[in-house]
């Protein structure tokens, strides 16, 4: 089977805005003097704190967990002083406990910090304990218990690995760097994968946009049992169902997920955490972050230590290039829009855009002229136009009837509409309402 040019039906093409940074190496942030680390940042339950005011912590001390079996442990990204717990704004708009902790600049490591044994040492059951230590949440932006989707994974007998590394949100080029400047990582870790699921072959996913990534990624496999596939360049090409569909060919199930077509999907910065995991005994609290959009002066791509604030992230890219219009953590495409530059970035936090604001100037919306473009772009190839029109009737019973719950959001319906309805927007509300009423019911 080719491996060349592979994509799946529907989806659209858009500008990708990569030119501010998909050449700019990865720099490592300043110190950051405070940060305030979220206990609760990745699915599942929140952790309960294990520190308090006055305590002295360490780089990669484990500051919060829980006894919930979909959750990960939270970990202290610098050394100092535990100044309180305290409820804050997450990037995602949830308000939760944070630690605040003020940084002494010493960054003393931990005592745990430090090597596991050699991978072909290690059993199954020893790689998962690593993995849900060190706190790894899927680091492509949802954010789910690595350690609890590859346990279900293994129950579901999966038999193809793919890791994720098509980045197609515009401006992002946080996985992109990763592949280009530690391939070695992102292939350990998939060699991880192969051991834990007993398989002897595996696949990484790149769109042919990254064709550095991709000789890159091909040069460190060398000798290994590792098929690196190059993916068209079209949204959303990341979406995990999509890279199923694009690479073997199997359709992941309405409300189903990967592992019940037997494929596991990780993204590849989240496959280089594990082997930071597993090589270096580093818990996950740094990441990077793509700092880009023409409303910052100096674009980059930083290796960020979690709870740093987003404002301090953008003044070490020298500020913003005028009155800014808007901030989106996240793509710009499914990204969400932040109110303040106090929220600290958090596990899932891909990238910070910055847009002009001229850029974000509000659009006329115009009736539908039923062009029926929205049912082409649709990469689950539902109705938009009559899902969003009973959405704003309020006629949630007949939207869910059109299948409104199979909706990814992705935007790809809203972003080629020329009538500029606002289709995502009102079939997100739609699935919201619906999912309420089924908690009522």
């Amino acid at each position: 089977m080719s491996l060349e040019n592979l994509t799946f039906k529907g989806g659209i093409h858009v500008p990708d805005r990569k030119e501010f940074t998909q050449d700019k190496s990865i720099e490592k942030a300043q110190e950051p003097n405070v940060v305030k680390i979220p206990l609760h940042q990745h699915v599942g339950a929140p952790c309960k704190a294990l520190v308090k005011a006055g305590d002295t912590v360490k780089v990669g001390q484990k500051i919060g967990d829980s006894e919930a079996s979909l959750t990960v442990p939270v970990h202290s990204s610098v050394s100092g002083e535990v100044k309180a717990i305290e409820q804050l704004y997450t990037h995602d708009g949830y308000r939760v406990d944070c630690v605040v902790i003020e940084s002494d600049g010493l960054n003393e490591m931990d005592e745990s910090v430090k090597p596991k044994a050699k991978l072909e040492d290690l059993t199954r059951d020893e790689i998962l304990e690593i993995i849900k230590e060190a706190g790894i949440a899927g680091m492509g932006g949802a954010a789910f218990p690595l350690h609890s989707k590859m346990s279900t994974s293994l129950e579901a007998k999966v038999d193809t690995i793919i890791l994720n590394g098509s980045e197609c949100e515009p401006y992002l080029t946080s996985d992109h760097r990763m592949m280009v400047e530690h391939p070695e990582k992102v292939i350990f870790g998939l060699e991880v994968f192969m051991k834990y699921f007993g398989l002897d072959e595996g696949y990484i996913a790149v769109e042919d946009n990254k064709p550095d990534a991709i000789s890159a990624l091909r040069n460190a496999s060398q000798g290994k049992n590792i098929k690196v596939a190059s993916l068209k360049t079209k949204f959303p090409q990341g979406e995990s169902y999509r890279i199923v569909d694009a690479v073997t060919g199997r359709k992941v199930p309405q409300g189903g997920r990967c592992k019940d077509v037997q494929v596991f999907v990780t993204n590849v910065c989240t496959a280089a955490a594990v082997a930071d995991a597993i090589l270096e005994g580093k818990p996950l609290y740094e990441r990077i972050v793509t700092v880009t959009g023409n409303g910052v002066k100096e674009p980059k791509n930083l290796l960020v230590k979690i709870g740093t604030s987003i404002g301090d992230v953008i003044a070490q890219c020298g500020g913003f290039n005028g009155t800014p219009g808007k901030i989106i953590a996240g793509g710009p495409m499914t990204g969400i829009t932040q109110f303040s530059l106090d929220t600290p970035i958090a596990k899932g936090v891909t990238g910070i855009i910055v847009l002009t604001e001229e850029e974000v100037k509000p659009v006329k919306v115009s009736p539908c002229i039923k062009c029926g473009k929205c049912v082409e772009a649709c990469p689950v190839h539902l109705l938009p136009l009559t899902i969003s029109a009973y959405s704003l009737q309020d006629k949630y019973d007949e939207a869910e009837e059109y299948n409104a719950l199979a909706c990814i959001e992705c935007g790809s319906c809203s972003y080629i509409c020329p009538a500029k309805r606002p289709l995502t927007e009102s079939i997100a509300h739609a699935k919201r309402e619906i999912k309420s009423k089924r908690k009522k019911s």
